[in-house]
């Protein structure tokens, strides 16, 4: 994964779907990776005008996700 295909394919295609059908209020998560972090990102979101979640990296009690797998029994 490249900070160009995660734009392409994630940001552009599913992060403005998602950011249209919630509104302001939108949030976006993502876990500091090289390529999210990019450059090329930061500039994709900003243009969208994407509020990024801030959070420590490597930290699984900090990932709501990891919670509902666990209550899903994995």
């Amino acid at each position: 994964m490249t900070g160009h295909i995660y734009r392409d394919v994630i940001l552009e295609q599913h992060g403005r779907l998602f950011r249209g059908a919630m509104g302001a209020e939108f949030l976006f998560m993502d876990d500091k990776a090289r390529p999210h972090r990019a450059n090329i990102v930061d500039v994709c979101l900003q243009s969208e005008d994407i509020t990024r979640m801030d959070w420590p990296a490597y930290s699984p009690d900090s990932n709501p996700i990891q919670h509902v797998w666990v209550m899903l029994g994995r």
